[in-house]
């Protein structure tokens, strides 16, 4: 990217993804981003737009990076909202209690899936460093929930692969912090704990898969949507239109294609961290991608 040299752990990154083959989809992403970023550069938050939204992302698996169409939206939605100050962001893949924070330094990423390219695993996402943002997020919460930092974890891929597509110069600070739990009204708590990390430019984000039941999937035919995986993400898409937030928590009882759309719940519950880190948790967000990928739904959304 342009400015990959700006400084050393950006260099790092840029390094990596000069060795990605030039007709890889990726490599083809990464000089339509520095187009886009040439044309118009990304304008930075400021006080004046006022809070931040905060985002539910489905983010697939390092197949992501071979989907063009897909890895479009997600960096036409970052470049609609002003450039974030830093970015926190609660995945799927990591749940761990009590509440954890991934290093604030940049480290070696978490290589959480098998059976792709081992060019993923050569891939790069060395942010700066984020000991501001881990300060905040540790005053935001309570002497009875204290926040371990860890030294060592880097970002797994439910953090790192979306948003190496959607800010793929790596030049903000990025935190990863754990999923403590399942249950919705405990995460919509924490979600509003974070909520005034959005008035100082931060960007807070749930990231998870709106369906996810690999198992039955056909892979025979991955262009089919099945049933389990329409009805689910049409149940969640008309509980958000009406704010319904009741009707979202009880999904394990409530929503058609359980369990199906979700043999396990944490691609799920990132969401009730991202609606509770919005003004107004019962407001109907604004979704930003739909549709579905190998049959699964792509929605994502904001939260005002």
């Amino acid at each position: 990217m342009t400015n990959a040299g700006t400084f050393g752990a950006l260099s790092t990154t840029a390094a990596a993804d000069a060795r990605i083959p030039a007709r890889h989809p990726f490599a083809a992403h990464l000089r339509r981003a520095e187009a886009a970023e040439r044309a118009a550069a990304h304008r930075d938050w400021t006080p004046a737009d006022g809070a931040l939204p905060s985002l539910y992302l489905s983010h697939g698996a390092p197949m992501l990076f071979e989907m063009a169409d897909w890895m479009t939206q997600l960096h036409s939605w970052a470049r609609a909202l002003p450039k974030p100050k830093a970015i926190l962001i609660v995945s799927a893949h990591w749940e761990s209690a009590p509440l954890a924070l991934s290093s604030v330094a940049p480290r070696e990423l978490v290589y959480d899936f098998g059976g792709f390219d081992p060019m993923y695993e050569r891939m790069r996402y060395d942010t700066p460093a984020a000991a501001s943002l881990a300060a905040q997020v540790a005053k935001l919460m309570p002497d009875s929930e204290p926040v371990h930092a860890h030294r060592s974890r880097g970002l797994d891929h439910g953090a790192w692969v979306p948003l190496k597509i959607m800010y793929p110069n790596a030049d903000i600070p990025v935190l990863q912090l754990s999923m403590p739990t399942h249950d919705p009204d405990r995460l919509l708590d924490l979600g509003r704990r974070l909520r005034p990390l959005r008035e100082s430019g931060v960007l807070v984000i749930g990231s998870g898969y709106m369906t996810h039941g690999l198992p039955y999937l056909d892979w025979a035919h991955p262009e089919r949507v099945p049933g389990w995986s329409a009805e689910f993400d049409t149940w969640a898409k008309e509980a958000l239109a009406r704010g319904d937030v009741d009707e979202l928590a009880a999904f394990r009882a409530h929503a058609p294609g359980m369990p199906y759309a979700h043999p396990t719940v944490e691609h799920f519950t990132p969401l009730f961290v991202t609606l509770g880190a919005a003004t107004d948790p019962g407001a109907a967000p604004t979704t930003a991608i739909d549709g579905y990928a190998l049959g699964l739904a792509k929605r994502s959304f904001q939260a005002a």
